[in-house]
């Protein structure tokens, strides 16, 4: 009983690799290996290099709106009217400055997604779902392990970024200190220069973070993943079918064919047999093909019924132990014989054609 239970234990255990059928309906449920801080790092790069490149475009649209609000539009009598055209263009100059940032930041997020998991759409995570709401389910998700290294890689990322950032003021210090002395192009030069080093500082060292983070999240999916030998069974026949019910199929499937079979053995020629285990009914039309094919064939009790029915509809049985033994060896029902056995088929054809016209 003990050794019973035990096996059933180690049966529910799960220790295999997860089945490319499992991994699909996982994936059509938008369960998927991938790291979000992967995608936090990539956006993150792109959009500092975005920055840099059109640090210059952003700068002088700024500096026209500025020109243009202390030369125009200051001098404007301030309605409803004026405050809505102020406005508008003021939005639709920002829109111009952000578009390029904000496109690249988007193709940028797409394109990390992709990396990580190809294209994936599905609604199955929007569905309403009880189980979420499961205050125990909640608890357990809060105090588990992948909680616990959620909050160690949270408390990294901000003591190695803030480490980072700190270090990179500090060695701008005494440019940062000499401000004062400077124009107001210099210091946003600075200040642009500063945020520029700070952003890809931190984004590089978030991005190898992410790396770390990429290959646990990916074994902790796969170990999430794993199936028992009894789940791979289950599976198994849930797409095979049960391997009962797919014998019986079968054996009416020989069942059907046998009866086809016998129903054309009175069409046969002759009936060669070994003489007992062996029988081979052929027949020759020279309309359907052009040598003698097989009709039916068998062994022991299929060979027995072939040789009854052929004695009930008065075909002719002839026994040659070799022949037969080679036909039903080389030839299946429906095939013409092949030529090594012309000579030896036309013989016992001939004798048989012999006979009938005798009688």
């Amino acid at each position: 009983m003990q050794l019973k239970m035990d096996l059933q234990f180690f049966a529910g255990e799960k220790t295999e690799k997860a089945t490319p059928k499992k991994r699909l309906d996982e994936r059509k449920k938008g369960k998927v290996s991938k790291s979000q801080d992967i995608n936090t790092a990539i956006l993150l790069i792109f959009s500092f290099l975005a920055l840099f490149v059109f640090g210059g475009f952003m700068l002088d649209t700024m500096l026209l709106m500025f020109i243009s609000a202390f030369t125009e539009s200051i001098y404007w009598d301030v309605t409803a009217e004026s405050v809505q055209r102020v406005f508008n263009g003021a939005s639709i100059e920002a829109a111009k400055m952000l578009a390029p940032i904000m496109l690249i930041a988007i193709i940028a997020g797409f394109g990390s997604n992709l990396m990580q998991i190809g294209f994936l759409f599905t609604t199955e995570s929007l569905k309403f779902d009880l189980k979420r709401m499961d205050p125990i389910q909640g608890a357990k998700r809060i105090f588990s392990i992948r909680a616990l290294v959620e909050l160690l890689k949270s408390f990294l990322k901000i003591t190695l970024i803030g480490g980072i950032t700190f270090s990179i003021i500090w060695a701008f210090k005494d440019d940062v200190l000499m401000l004062a002395f400077t124009n107001a192009e210099s210091a946003l030069a600075l200040f642009g220069r500063v945020a520029i080093i700070m952003g890809l500082s931190a984004t590089a060292a978030l991005f190898f973070l992410a790396i770390l983070d990429y290959l646990y999240q990916r074994y902790d999916f796969e170990k999430n993943m794993r199936m028992s030998k009894q789940d791979i069974k289950d599976e198994y026949k849930n797409m095979e079918g049960d391997p009962l019910i797919k014998s019986k199929i079968k054996e009416k499937q020989r069942m059907m064919a046998t009866r086809r079979m016998m129903a054309e053995v009175p069409q046969a020629d002759v009936v060669i047999t070994n003489p007992t285990h062996f029988a081979i009914a052929l027949k020759y039309s020279e309309e359907k093909a052009g040598a003698p094919y097989v009709i039916a064939k068998g062994v022991d009790q299929t060979a027995l019924k072939i040789r009854e029915i052929a004695k009930e509809h008065n075909i002719a049985t002839v026994e040659d132990k070799p022949l037969a033994r080679s036909l039903y060896a080389t030839v299946d029902i429906g095939q013409e014989i092949p030529e090594e056995f012309y000579q030896a088929v036309a013989e016992i054809l001939a004798y048989i054609y012999r006979i009938e016209k005798k009688a």
